[in-house]
């Protein structure tokens, strides 16, 4: 099992659906696009590798789920070492 496959598990078990394609720019470059969507929350990720595409969602699906639980439990020391990442920072 691939690395990337391992995140997609991971992720679709935890509710978000996926998908991906890849695609060729203007340079004749292949990128690959990863979409992940649950409870009207949907992240879109463009990289030059697919498992650089789902590693970035599952920093920005780690994220968001971070800072529900922050502002759902308050402050705590989990939450603090892991502050939120903007989709561009992803």
């Amino acid at each position: 099992m691939k690395y990337w496959e391992i995140i997609a598990d991971n992720l679709h078990n935890a509710g978000w659906s996926l998908g991906w394609v890849s695609a060729m720019d203007s340079q004749g470059r292949t990128i690959w696009i990863v979409d992940a969507h649950r409870d009207e929350k949907r992240f879109i990720i463009r990289a030059d590798e697919l498992l650089t595409a789902y590693v970035k969602i599952e920093s920005a699906v780690f994220a968001l789920e971070a800072s529900n639980l922050h502002s759902h439990f308050g402050s705590s020391t989990f939450v603090d070492r892991y502050p939120t990442l903007k989709l561009g920072d992803a």
